[in-house]
This record gives structure tokens, sequence and C-alpha cells, in this order.
């Protein structure tokens, strides 16, 4: 993968993957992690630049008024939506989840396009060049704000091991 890739078709492919989609859902359900951003971590690595702690915290900042106030909101009426509440779950309030669901897919590609200017100055740069593999265990400390359990490490595995084969 290289920056002409594009971050956008990068997290497609990489989310893509198998076991990808759940081991995200577990480090964001579960450890707080923006999905988004650690798909970033992991564009940022393919393209050999290294995320600090600092960086990592200062990238996030960028974004998360946007998540906390749009991608959330959207993610919880979407899942609120499978079951309820009445008349919910029927096929008309599925046809406007999978709407909420565009929405909410939409807003993360903004949040991917924000992140990917960050990420192209940086390679211009050529700033923060060194253990760019540890990008995604510093993105899953950050979010999770502790030394994550090893369920966490474990999905972790998962995500690493399917960007390492691109």
């Amino acid at each position: 993968m290289t920056t002409e890739d594009g971050l956008w078709n990068f997290a497609l492919k990489l989310y893509g993957a198998p076991g990808v989609a759940d081991a995200c859902l577990v480090l964001q359900d579960e450890n707080g992690v923006d999905v988004p951003v650690l798909l970033f971590s992991a564009w940022l690595a393919k393209n050999s630049v290294s995320l600090s702690t600092a960086e990592i915290a200062r990238l996030d900042d960028l974004v998360k008024d946007w998540r906390n106030e749009v991608v959330r909101p959207l993610r919880a009426v979407r899942r609120r939506l499978k079951s309820g509440p009445r008349p919910a779950p029927t096929k008309e309030t599925e046809t406007l989840r999978n709407g909420v669901k565009g929405a909410e897919l939409g807003a993360e590609k903004i949040e991917l396009a924000v992140l990917e200017a960050e990420g192209q100055a940086l390679i211009a740069l050529g700033a923060g060049f060194g253990d760019a593999g540890g990008n995604l265990a510093r993105a899953l400390r950050h979010f999770h704000g502790s030394e994550p359990d090893a369920k966490a490490f474990q999905a972790l595995a998962v995500v690493e091991k399917a960007f390492s084969a691109f």
C-alpha cells in the first residue's frame, strides 16, 4: 500500500479482511478505540510512519468532536433501530436503519479524510519514521487509557496480521 491508494481504500480493504471487522468491534465496544484512528494508524505504519503517543493524542483531538457529536450518535441510532423502539424492527424501520448506516459510514469517511490530510503532511515531512509497527498498540493504549487486557491484544493481533499481509 502506498499513499496513492488513499486511506479510504486502505481502510475498506483492511476492515473487509477476514476477522478484522469483528476484531475492530471488540476494540471499539470494549476498549473505546476509534476504529478510523486505528485504521489510520495502520495506514501510516504501511507508509513507514511511526506515531508517538503524543501524536496519536493530537490526531485524536482533531476528530474527537466529530466522532462524539456526529459518528457516535448515528451509530447509537443505527444500533437502537435493530431492536426498537416500537415500531422497530419492521421492514420500514429497517429501511430507515440502512439510511442511518449510510450516514454513519459517510461520517466516518469524512473523519478518515481529515486524518488522511494530516497523514499526508506527516509523510511529506518524513516525520515520525521509526517503530511504525507499534502504531496500532499505541493507538489501543491511547483509547483504552491503561494497559489493555489479553482479549484486546488478541483482537489487535487479528488486525495486525491482516494488514501485514497487504
